[in-house]
């Protein structure tokens, strides 16, 4: 192999492309989609498929409960419906995640709280800085497991427990994620999924709310479908504001089929992201994510950080290298985390004003700036995630290592 690197000219690593997820969908979710199509009822109410995917997943992970709906965002909002606070509320969360984590939170007109991440890793929540962000109106702490390694879920419903307040993990990219002998999603007051195409699970666009808490999943059933008790005497009551989060029998048939297959996506994904952690152990300024047996990690992608002063290259220069090399990787989150993301720095939300933070019913006024979060703030800017997935082989791995030893000796020249 040559030591010149290919952005320089040199020959790369690896010419052939990375192979594709499609091969996760196939014959078994075109014969739930026959039955849908055959049976003519594509509406949930009425029809079987998202029945089943309900009873499954619960099943597949231990729990009384699931509700499908339309995207994780959606079942994110879903949750917080459940829980039900009041405008002007707080809801602590990761500034380090997707949108969908805080746009539930808005739409319910309760304010964003952004804690910083842990100082070690820098991706998934700090309890300390939770604690440190409460007040009496905290309503609501959203635990994001992020890239699929699980967050320290002692100290949150340690945190939840001593003031009363319910936790809600973000499990949209943690299928199966292990915590000391618990599933991700099991553990809070309400679980959330995503089904969205490049989850561990898939049916395009899709979601799961998840809980053991009767009282809450009723609430929850009744909130995705409009407020629609179904059950009542009285035809279309509506005993509450709700929105149609409702999911169709043709995405729950596709749902029904990847059941049977998550098991062994998550495991072969574990073996995959293992194989690569302890191939680039040992490599200064570059710092593996936490492998599945200290995180439970199932590698929705696989993140890692490159500290630039350490490594000897910036990380947009390793992005440059590594693609040259023929391997895909990508800075998921630019350089940004949520809170200086335009919507919330200038809080952009409806019409001309700037609701719910210039709400009355709010107790004070919370804005974002640099420096709120400042260990998020160095994580995202030291972030390289590489898309390893079930249908790369041992030689993805080998040549993703290899690429990453010669950019860093190349780094240190």
């Amino acid at each position: 192999m040559s030591a010149q690197l290919a952005i320089d000219g040199g020959k790369p690593v690896r010419e052939d492309p990375f192979p594709s997820r499609a091969a996760g969908v196939g014959d078994e979710e075109m014969a739930q989609l026959a039955d849908v199509i055959k049976a003519g009822q594509m509406n949930r109410v009425g029809g079987q498929k998202t029945k089943l995917l309900e009873e499954g997943f619960a099943k597949l992970i231990g729990m009384k409960h699931a509700v499908a709906v339309t995207s994780g965002t959606a079942a994110l909002h879903t949750a917080l419906g459940a829980i039900n606070p009041d405008p002007g509320d707080e809801v602590i969360t990761t500034p380090v995640t997707d949108i969908g984590t805080v746009i539930g939170i808005l739409f319910q007109n309760c304010i964003p709280i952004f804690a910083d991440t842990d100082p070690k890793y820098g991706y998934n929540l700090d309890p300390e800085s939770v604690r440190k962000n409460i007040t009496d109106r905290t309503r609501a702490i959203i635990v994001v497991h992020l890239w699929g390694a699980a967050a320290d879920m002692d100290e949150f419903l340690a945190i939840g427990k001593e003031h009363g307040i319910p936790v809600i993990e973000d499990c949209a990219q943690a299928y199966l994620t292990e915590y000391k002998g618990k599933l991700a999603g099991t553990m809070g007051d309400v679980g959330c999924f995503s089904l969205q195409s490049s989850k561990h699970m898939t049916c395009g666009d899709g979601g799961l709310v998840v809980s053991n808490n009767d009282d809450l999943i009723r609430r929850a059933r009744l909130f995705c479908d409009k407020g629609w008790d179904r059950s009542a005497e009285t035809y279309r009551a509506y005993p509450f504001l709700g929105i149609n989060y409702r999911i169709t029998e043709l995405q729950s048939a596709v749902g029904v089929a990847q059941l049977g297959k998550v098991e062994w996506v998550v495991a072969r994904r574990r073996e995959l992201g293992d194989m690569l952690s302890g191939k680039l152990s040992g490599i200064p300024g570059l710092l593996p994510p936490p492998d599945s047996a200290t995180s439970g990690n199932v590698y929705w992608l696989y993140a890692i950080r490159v500290r630039e002063e350490e490594f000897g290259m910036s990380r947009k220069r390793f992005i440059e290298a590594l693609n040259a090399e023929g391997i895909p990787g990508f800075a998921l989150f630019d350089d940004k985390p949520l809170h200086l993301r335009e919507m919330l720095l200038e809080q952009r939300t409806f019409g001309k004003s700037h609701h719910p933070f210039d709400c009355a019913c709010a107790s004070r006024r919370v804005k974002y700036a640099p420096g709120l979060c400042p260990n998020a703030e160095q994580s995202v800017k030291e972030l390289v995630t590489v898309g390893l997935h079930e249908f790369c082989s041992e030689r993805e791995v080998e040549d993703t290592a290899a690429a990453i030893q010669k950019i860093a000796a190349a780094a240190k020249a």
